[in-house]
């Protein structure tokens, strides 16, 4: 799969603009895919009913009942024109039979009836998937788009159902006028009592109307399965850099030979030695002390500049006037106003400013006293009451039920990785080295999903399931333990490489993360 070479725009969707997405792959492919949809089910539907002339329902029932084998060749057709060229009509009908191998009776018995049937139907011929790796897949992409597809299905139930009458009401109205006139529903009906043939007539109006709307079908379905994987796996931001590289590296050659050039060309002319200006010239040395050559803020020189002496006083005492050097706030209350200076001592007694201020703080005392005494009787006149009338007030207010405390809810699933304990095996270490040699992925998710576990129960880290990776080792910081922090570092880097930029870590990163999980949570066990 290469995604620079995508037909179409790589970039997240509104599920509804994914389904308007599998529209227009269908229209553009139209001529490959109706016409290998009619090659396959025409013919079929032509022998079903000869095979079953005397009973036409069942015909197009089993003609029904068999669509999911019929949505894998538009499949087959869309996933390799998307990302290259289209195939031929050799090509598609020679390779259709062998995608009929895989779990075909599952989509003939118990998946027949899912409603997002063309929503899951890549995750099993295209990336091979069964059994529980299939469901964790579907269940991983389908917490978004899930709905959607099940409304697709439901809503293209109803326009097959309208196409198929409409196309025997186009049927009837096409009927000449003249033939029409002279028409006897019964004589042309009863042909020797059987009107078999009218049923086959009107079920193959039904095998046309598929022709038309089953590879629409399937193909909004698969768009809905790409826009999905685009949101969890980042293809806009990997395109993305990956055309920054091409232009880096474009870039890169360019720079080089205007750097070549720039390094041997002539030297350049040496700067002119002009001497200084200064916008505030300095007095001679020579002249007098007097008066007008005295030097100091205030000298008459310093005045005339642009910027003198006076108004740097004035900016600086604006700037030390307002916060955060001084914070005015308003106090209300009584209080004695501060001598004024320059006032004649002896003008208040002391002994009256005295008597003033203790006065004053025995009327604060006696407030906060008077305060609480009134808040005590309040209280008490409250509880006496509700004692008092309690009878009476218990046939207005019904008891309510004990709930019990809330207990911790801790999340069974993180990133869309199973991080509960009956999911992991009692040595994760050692089930993590077995895992190494033939499937390094699973044994760094293994890692990584007991790392979070252990973080969730022996650590009670608030992690959501909304959380990054590193959302999740900002919250290990915080818990101070500097081995804990380092392994967790060193494993999450791992992860990313492995599982976003698909790096393969070396071989002494297996035993230098199962020997660090060993030494910091005893040898692995659970708890």
């Amino acid at each position: 799969m290469r995604l620079t070479e995508a037909c179409v725009a790589i970039r997240p969707r509104n599920p509804w603009e994914a389904v308007d997405l599998g529209v227009l792959l269908a229209r553009r492919h139209r001529r490959l895919l109706m016409t290998s949809w009619a090659i396959v089910t025409l013919p079929l539907y032509a022998l079903l009913s000869l095979l079953l002339w005397d009973y036409p329902t069942v015909a197009v029932l089993l003609f029904w009942w068999l669509k999911p084998a019929y949505e894998r060749l538009p499949l087959l057709i869309l996933s390799q024109a998307l990302f290259g060229a289209p195939p031929t009509l050799m090509e598609v009908l020679k390779t259709w039979p062998r995608t009929l191998r895989p779990q075909l009776l599952a989509s003939l018995t118990w998946r027949r009836f899912s409603l997002s049937r063309s929503f899951t139907l890549p995750v099993q011929q295209l990336e091979g998937l069964d059994g529980l790796p299939r469901a964790q897949r579907i269940a991983l992409l389908g917490r978004k788009d899930l709905r959607v597809a099940r409304l697709l299905t439901s809503m293209g139930s109803s326009l097959e159902m309208c196409l198929w009458v409409g196309a025997m009401l186009l049927f009837y109205a096409l009927i000449p006028q003249q033939v029409e006139l002279d028409w006897s529903w019964r004589s042309l009906l009863d042909i020797e009592g059987n009107w078999t043939w009218l049923e086959h007539l009107t079920n193959a109006f039904y095998a046309v109307v598929l022709v038309l709307w089953g590879p629409i079908y399937v193909s909004c379905g698969f768009a809905l399965y790409l826009n999905r994987r685009t949101t969890l796996e980042a293809w806009d931001i990997e395109l993305a850099f990956r055309r920054l590289r091409q232009r880096v590296i474009g870039s890169a050659y360019a720079l080089l030979i205007v750097m070549s050039i720039a390094l041997t060309g002539p030297p350049s002319t040496a700067m002119a030695a002009d001497e200084p200006t200064y916008s505030c010239p300095l007095p001679p040395l020579d002249l007098p002390q007097t008066e007008e050559h005295v030097a100091g803020p205030g000298a008459p020189r310093l005045l005339n500049q642009p910027l003198n002496s006076q108004d740097s006083r004035a900016a600086i005492k604006g700037v030390l006037d307002n916060p955060p050097f001084k914070n005015p706030k308003s106090v209300s209350g009584w209080r004695l106003p501060e001598p004024k200076h320059g006032a004649k001592a002896g003008e208040t007694p002391s002994w009256i400013t005295k008597a003033v201020v203790g006065l004053l703080n025995i009327g604060k005392t006696l407030s906060r006293v008077f305060e609480a005494l009134l808040w005590t009787s309040v209280t008490l006149l409250a509880a006496w009451v509700i004692w008092r009338y309690r009878t009476w007030l218990a046939t207005f207010v019904s008891p309510a039920p004990h709930n019990p405390k809330n207990r911790r809810h801790v999340p069974q699933q993180l990133f869309g990785l199973q991080v509960g304990t009956e999911s992991l095996p009692d040595d994760v270490a050692s089930a993590a080295e077995k895992l190494w040699p033939h499937s390094p992925r699973e044994a760094l998710s293994l890692l990584y999903r007991a790392l979070l576990s252990r973080l969730l129960i022996d650590y009670r880290l608030p992690l959501k399931n909304s959380d990054t990776e590193g959302q999740v080792l900002e919250r290990i910081a915080l818990l101070n333990q500097a081995p804990l922090h380092a392994f967790s570092q060193e494993l999450t880097r791992h992860w990313q490489n492995l599982a976003y930029g698909h790096q393969l870590p070396a071989a002494q990163v297996q035993q230098s993360l199962c020997a660090d999980w060993r030494r910091l949570f005893a040898s692995g066990a659970r708890t």
